[in-house]
């Protein structure tokens, strides 16, 4: 009986905050859809302020531990790997079994500067989860193997539209915080602006005041663009879509990048992609297949493949087609089964007095 039964009571520690910022992190969606499935999810935390919301994400998870079967924990890099790295503590303390699910480009650079610290954090959970295949990779030296579940979209909610003799009508989707590099875009729009007088671009994405949106618009104002870009700021999620579907080319300049649900939705709704190359990017969209690839930082390399897209209707017909093919295996329908087999492997390694106890409180 023990060994039957399945986790029903889930935690999902992470940041919720979409009812502030407007987009979704994966963890909200993952709520989402387990609680479409049956499971009685506990959901933390949806306060704004860091120090606060890793103290919320304790507290919760000490008066509901009694009635938590299982937890997922993200994990990122900076601040935010101190909550996760102190819950993984409580919950280890507690005998609650739980996974890691590691996010964020910049996730690898942390682990080196303390990759000690890193390892043993890692190793407290029954199981790592990754989105992607670099991240993977990327983490190998600190644990023993990680369970690859990617970042996923219900694909009913984007749908297609082939680009075909793309028009220069462009749109960037981040937030303005140095680490995407906003101010990358105008440049490039200005190298666009002589050979296509009509190259317009939408810049979505809330300001992060770290002084990235006002270097941006300088840069626009030093290059003679401004007039040519609109700044939405944080906008609906129905509104992005919108936004979406109206532009063509979808331009991405990161300089640190996992798997990012931006440029998979661009993908899933067929725009032609143009993008820097950091992190986990390649290893979602192939260069020449899903999208162009150039190197960060470099302007005048995205400006030159956003020109031969524009000049090349095959091509621009290709990569939208081939980027929807990429991202259909992301669907919900396949990837919330797998994510329900893999919280059942990590109930199965609770302890023999915790599963006593959670058998008793089922009955």
């Amino acid at each position: 009986m023990t060994s039957e039964f399945k986790p029903t009571r889930i935690l999902l520690a992470g940041t919720f905050l979409s009812s502030h910022v407007g987009t979704r992190a994966p963890i909200e969606d993952l709520a989402d859809r387990l609680e479409s499935r049956g499971y009685n999810v506990i959901r933390t935390s949806s306060i704004r302020n860091g120090l606060l919301r890793g103290a919320d994400v304790l507290t919760t998870t000490l008066r509901h531990r009694s009635r938590i079967d299982v937890a997922v924990v993200d994990l990122y890099s900076g601040r935010a790997f101190l909550w996760a790295e102190a819950l993984g503590m409580l919950l280890q303390s507690v005998r609650i079994p739980f996974l890691y699910s590691m996010h964020g480009g910049a996730l690898p650079e942390f682990a080196e500067r303390q990759p000690s610290r890193v390892r043993q954090c890692l190793a407290r959970a029954a199981a790592v989860h990754a989105p992607s295949r670099y991240l993977s990779e990327r983490m190998k030296p600190y644990l023993d193997s990680a369970v690859i579940l990617p970042n996923p979209l219900d694909l009913d909610q984007y749908p297609f539209r082939q680009r075909q003799h793309a028009k220069p009508n462009i749109i960037w989707v981040r937030r303005l915080h140095k680490i995407y590099n906003p101010a990358l875009a105008p440049a490039v729009v200005s190298l666009l602006a002589t050979e296509w007088p009509d190259v317009t671009l939408t810049m979505v994405g809330r300001d992060e005041h770290d002084g990235s949106a006002a270097e941006t618009m300088r840069v626009a104002e030093t290059h003679g663009v401004a007039s040519r870009i609109r700044f939405t700021g944080a906008v609906a999620r129905s509104e992005v879509a919108a936004l979406l579907n109206a532009a063509d080319i979808f331009l991405n300049t990161s300089d640190i990048d996992n798997t990012p649900v931006s440029v998979m939705e661009a993908m899933a709704r067929g725009l032609c992609v143009v993008s820097t190359d950091p992190g986990g990017v390649p290893y979602l969209v192939r260069s020449g297949r899903d999208g162009l690839l150039a190197p960060c930082g470099d302007a005048p390399a995205l400006a030159g493949h956003i020109d031969t897209v524009l000049r090349r209707p095959d091509l621009a017909h290709s990569l939208s087609a081939n980027a929807r093919r990429t991202v259909e295996a992301s669907d919900w329908s396949a990837v919330l089964p797998a994510w329900e087999r893999l919280l059942h492997t990590v109930f199965q390694t609770r302890t023999p007095s915790r599963a006593t106890q959670t058998v008793t409180a089922a009955s």
